[in-house]
């Protein structure tokens, strides 16, 4: 595929729809934002919450890992305490989750507003448990927000393909965003509103350098390693490796892979660091032991010193002059674009990955 197919070029052809979701993140990013600056709007959703302390994220596949990072994200922004859980386990053991002494509003995402555990899930949560739910999703006047107390839509986020891509980085986009209202951190929203136009001048590079990267070399493994609020962002990295090229792909958190997964180790397995500012150092030690056991190495970071240089194999550099949190989202290209070009290259449509379907919805008999 040219650097010129994409919103601007090729209309059909596979992976076409999600190279143009891929593309279009800044500007999406800055669309949403748009909505979300209006006066009284999110002071208007978080209003019903008013005197939460405590949050309950919750979403299925990739909403899920949105749930990570953003319930890591909203903890160090608001100083509240914040978890995130599966749907399906606050279904079938929600007693693990929600207890007597514990009362937390709950975040439900879903990108369509229609996925069945997701609908489940906040059913109970306000039905059985009396528990308020915020509905986050990409598409309006659905079953969830129907369901849930208040509803944060950013209706610019939806897309075409069955993958998210646009969908997720826009969501986790919108709950830091309100955090920071939550929080009255005006200097974090401030920098929220800033990442779409700086994001959009490393996209380009960073697309041609994975593609050739990824079309050069051969990999049978995949893993992808973060940690903190990057721990989410991983996880997602690796699922659309899955979903996109039908590859197998792992992720955990970067100092838990040198604790037995680090066996799987060989130059036919491409790691993905996300690496942190906060734990820069201890993460570059586990880059350097896992480059020392021959592993292939991608990075992302936001700058990197001599040492990371010499240990990546290919190595992205976001050069984004903002804090950690707020550039969280442009660390998710990485992943979207290793998953696209892997895909394409096995001759497969990321676009309309086999077995999946764009909202799980269950068979309610």
């Amino acid at each position: 595929m040219s650097d010129q197919d994409g919103p601007r070029g090729a209309k059909s052809g596979p992976g076409v729809h999600s190279l143009a979701e891929i593309l279009s993140q800044p500007h999406c990013w800055g669309n949403c934002l748009k909505e979300l600056e209006k006066k009284g709007f999110l002071e208007k959703i978080i209003e019903p919450f008013s005197a939460a302390t405590e949050w309950l994220f919750v979403g299925c596949g990739s909403s899920y890992y949105i749930a990570l990072a953003a319930a890591a994200s909203w903890s160090m922004i608001t100083g509240q305490r914040a978890r995130a859980v599966p749907a399906s386990e606050l279904l079938l053991f929600p007693n693990s989750v929600v207890t007597e002494t514990s009362v937390p509003v709950a975040v439900v995402i879903s990108r369509s507003g229609r996925t069945s555990e997701a609908l489940r899930a906040a059913e109970m949560l306000e039905g059985e448990r009396d528990i308020r739910t915020l509905a986050v999703t990409c598409t309006g006047d659905q079953p969830l927000e129907h369901i849930s107390t208040s509803t944060l839509a950013l209706l610019p986020a939806d897309e075409e393909s069955t993958v998210m891509t646009r969908s997720f980085t826009s969501m986790l986009l919108g709950l830091q965003y309100l955090a920071a209202c939550v929080a009255g951190d005006h200097a974090l929203a401030k920098n929220l509103r800033r990442l779409p136009m700086m994001a959009q001048g490393t996209l380009h590079d960073l697309q041609t350098d994975i593609r050739e990267f990824v079309t050069a070399r051969h990999f049978v493994d995949y893993v992808c390693l973060g940690q903190g609020p990057f721990y989410g962002l991983a996880c997602e990295a690796a699922l659309k490796v899955t979903e996109m090229s039908v590859s197998y792909a792992q992720s955990f958190h970067t100092l838990e892979f040198r604790h037995g997964p680090k066996s799987i180790v060989t130059p036919e397995t491409l790691i993905l660091f996300l690496l942190s500012e906060s734990g820069y150092e201890a993460e570059c030690e586990v880059l350097q032991e896992i480059k020392s056991l021959g592993g292939t190495t991608l990075v992302i970071a936001n700058r990197a010193d001599e040492r990371v240089r010499a240990h990546s194999d290919l190595l992205i550099e976001l050069g984004l002059e903002l804090p950690e949190l707020a550039r969280l989202a442009a660390y998710v290209f990485g992943g979207q674009f290793v998953g696209l070009y892997t895909g394409l290259k096995r001759g497969l449509d990321p676009d309309h990955p086999r077995n999946l379907s764009r909202v799980v919805i269950l068979d309610e008999d």
